[in-house]
C-alpha cells in the first residue's frame, strides 16, 4: 500500500473518530486537538506524516491571536451581553407586543420582529432565547397561545442571530473563507483574485436573514387564518393604548440607531467589522447609561460573560487548528477534493453533499463545532469547483442555523427548556420547532434557486473597479443557468447590455453581474475566446455558483 493511500485512509479514520468522540460527550476543543495529535503520531509512525509539520503551530496560534478580524468577536459579544443586561430586550418585547397584540397572531409576530432586531444588535442566541422565554412565553400562555406554536416562535426567532449580522459565526466563517479562497485561487493559478471579507459576508446574509423573518411571520399569519385558536389576540387597557406610541418610540429608536450605526458603517465601507464592533460596544454602554443600568457591577458581569463566551469559542478554534493541520498533512484535503469532484452531478452534487452533511451534523453538534470541522475541509475544494465563496458562506450560515433547532441536541431547545420547565414539556418544544426547521430548509432552497439573494448586495456594495474589457461568457443555449438570467454580454461597471441592473441582477448567477478583467490573448493551449480556468462545454447549471 502506498504512503499516499495509507495517509488518506488515516485521515478518513481521524474524521470518523473525531465525530464519534464528540457525540459521546467529550469536550469539543480537546477532542479536536487530542484526536489530531493521536492520528499525527500514527501518521508519523507509519511514515506518512512528518511530525516537523507541527513546528508551524505556534506561529499559527500567534496569527489567530493577532488577527484583527477576530478581535470583533469579543467586542460584539460584549455589545450583546450589555444590551441584554440593560433590559433593552424587555422593553422591546413589551412595547412590540402591545403594538401588534390586538390582532390574531400579533403577539407571535411581535416576538419574531423583536428576535430579528435583537439578532441585528446582539447576535447571541442563548441570551436572546432565554430573554424571550422569560418575558414573552408567560404572556403568550396567558393569551391562550398553543404551547407548541409559542415554543417554536421563541426558539426560531432567537436563532436569527446566527445569520443576521453582526453574527460571530459569520465573522469566523468570513475569516476561514478568506483563507480557503486564497488557497483555492492560488491552486488554480489565479494570482489576481478578489479577496473575501467579513463585510461582504455580512452584506450577503442581510437578504436571506430578512427573508427568514418574513417566512416566520407568514407561518404565524397562516396559523392565525386557518387555526385562530392557536394564536388569539390579546386585550389591552385604555391606559396601555394611550401611551403606546411614546413607548414604541422610546423602546425602538435607540436599538435602531445602534443597528444602523454598526451595520451601516460596515456596509458603507466607512469602518471594518472590528472598528464597528468597538462602536457597538461603546453604543451599548451609552444605551445602558441612558436607561440608568450602567454600573460597575453590571460592567463587571458583562466583562466576565464576554470572557467566558469568547474563551469557549477560541479554545475550540485552537483545537480545530491542530485537527485541520493533521488532516491536511495526511492528505485528507486531497481526498475531500477528489470525493467532491467525483460526486454525481459534479459541482451541484458536491454542494448538495456538503449541505446534507452539515444539516445532519446539526442534529448532534454545535454551530461552532461544525464550522471549525467542515469549512476548513470542504471550502477550498468547493471554491475550486467554481462555487462562489460568498454564496457558500451564506448558504452554510442558514444551514447551520438549523443546528440550534434540530432535536435532540438543539441548543435553543435546551435554553427554552431551562427557563420554561414548569410550562412546557420537552416533546411540546420538539414538536413546536418542526415547522420552523422546514421554513429554514425553504430558505436554503430559495438561496439555491435565487443565488442573487446572497450575492447581489455584496456586488453592489463591494463592487470592484471597472473591468478592462467587455467579456462575453460562453453559454450553451437552453441550459439551466438561463433560468435566472446570466450569460448576457457584460459592459464595464457590471451593467448588462440590455440595461438591466440593480434588482434585475438579483436572479443572476453569483458574480454574473460583473465582468472580470481578462487578458488580451488566451493562455497557451486555451481555445480562442474561452475564459481561462473554465473547461469547454461546462454544464450551465454550475454557473449558479460561479466564483467571482
Amino acid at each position: 500500500m502506498s504512503n499516499v493511500l495509507l495517509g488518506e485512509l488515516i485521515a478518513g479514520g481521524m474524521f470518523v473518530v473525531t465525530i464519534f468522540v464528540i457525540m459521546i460527550g467529550y469536550p469539543v476543543a480537546f477532542t479536536l486537538a487530542g484526536t489530531g495529535l493521536i492520528f499525527a503520531w500514527i501518521g508519523s509512525m507509519t511514515g506518512v506524516l512528518d511530525f516537523h509539520l507541527f513546528t508551524g503551530l505556534a506561529s499559527r496560534y500567534f496569527g489567530i491571536m493577532i488577527n484583527e478580524i477576530l478581535v470583533a468577536v469579543p467586542l460584539f459579544v460584549f455589545m450583546g451581553v450589555m444590551l441584554e443586561r440593560s433590559k433593552i430586550a424587555e422593553a422591546l418585547l413589551t412595547t412590540m407586543g402591545q403594538l401588534f397584540g390586538a390582532m390574531r397572531g400579533g403577539l407571535g409576530i411581535s416576538v419574531i420582529l423583536v428576535g430579528g432586531l435583537l439578532a441585528a444588535s446582539t447576535g447571541i442566541v442563548g441570551a436572546t432565547v432565554v430573554t424571550m422565554g422569560l418575558l414573552s412565553l408567560p404572556a403568550m400562555m396567558r393569551a391562550g397561545y398553543d404551547p407548541k406554536l409559542a415554543s417554536g416562535i421563541i426558539c426560531a426567532s432567537g436563532t436569527l442571530g446566527q445569520i443576521i449580522p453582526p453574527s460571530t459565526v459569520l465573522i469566523f466563517m468570513g475569516d476561514m473563507l478568506q483563507g480557503a479562497n486564497q488557497q483555492a485561487q492560488l491552486a488554480m493559478g489565479n494570482f489576481a483574485f478578489a479577496p473575501v471579507s467579513v463585510g461582504q459576508l455580512f452584506a450577503g446574509a442581510m437578504i436571506p436573514g430578512i427573508t427568514l423573518v418574513f417566512l416566520y411571520v407568514a407561518w404565524v399569519l397562516v396559523k392565525a387564518i386557518f387555526h385562530p385558536s392557536s394564536c388569539p389576540a390579546i386585550q389591552m387597557t385604555a391606559a396601555e393604548r394611550a401611551g403606546l406610541l411614546r413607548n414604541v418610540f422610546v423602546a425602538l429608536v435607540p436599538p435602531l440607531i445602534l443597528i444602523f450605526t454598526v451595520l451601516g458603517s460596515i456596509l458603507s465601507g466607512i469602518a471594518t467589522a472590528t472598528e464597528s464592533a468597538s462602536v457597538g460596544a461603546v453604543g451599548a454602554m451609552l444605551m445602558a447609561a441612558m436607561r440608568g443600568r450602567l454600573s460597575f457591577k453590571i460592567v463587571n458581569e458583562v466583562m466576565l460573560a464576554t470572557v467566558k463566551i469568547s474563551s469557549m469559542v477560541f479554545v475550540i478554534l485552537l483545537g480545530a487548528s491542530v485537527f485541520s493541520l493533521t488532516f491536511r498533512g495526511l492528505g485528507g484535503e486531497q481526498v475531500v477534493h477528489d470525493m467532491l469532484s467525483a460526486m454525481p452531478g459534479g459541482q451541484v452534487g458536491a454542494v448538495i453533499a456538503v449541505m446534507l452533511l452539515t444539516f445532519v451534523l446539526g442534529f448532534f453538534l454545535d454551530t461552532f463545532e461544525i464550522i471549525f470541522i467542515i469549512v476548513p475541509i470542504t471550502a477550498a475544494p468547493l471554491i475550486m469547483l467554481g462555487v462562489d465563496p460568498i454564496w457558500l458562506g451564506v448558504a452554510l450560515g442558514v444551514n447551520l442555523q438549523t443546528s440550534f433547532l434540530t432535536p435532540p441536541f438543539g441548543f435553543a431547545l435546551f435554553y427554552l427548556r431551562g427557563v420554561a420547565s414548569r410550562v412546557l414539556d420537552t416533546m411540546a418544544i420538539y414538536r413546536g420547532v418542526v415547522p420552523f426547521i422546514g421554513l429554514q430548509v425553504v430558505g436554503i432552497v430559495l438561496i439555491w434557486l435565487i443565488p442573487g439573494m446572497a450575492t447581489w448586495l455584496p456586488e453592489r456594495l463591494f463592487a470592484p473597479g471597472p473591468p478592462a474589457a467587455v467579456v462575453i461568457t460562453p453559454r450553451a443555449e437552453g441550459g439551466f443557468g438561463d433560468l435566472f438570467g446570466g450569460g448576457q454580454q457584460q459592459q464595464p461597471g457590471g451593467e448588462s447590455q440590455d440595461g438591466q441592473d440593480g434588482f434585475g441582477d438579483l436572479f443572476g448567477s453569483p458574480g454574473g453581474g460583473q465582468a472580470a478583467p481578462q487578458p488580451e490573448s488566451a493562455p497557451a493551449g486555451q481555445p480562442e475566446g474561452q475564459p481561462a480556468g473554465e473547461p469547454e462545454g461546462e454544464d450551465d447549471f454550475q454557473d449558479l455558483f460561479k466564483s467571482q
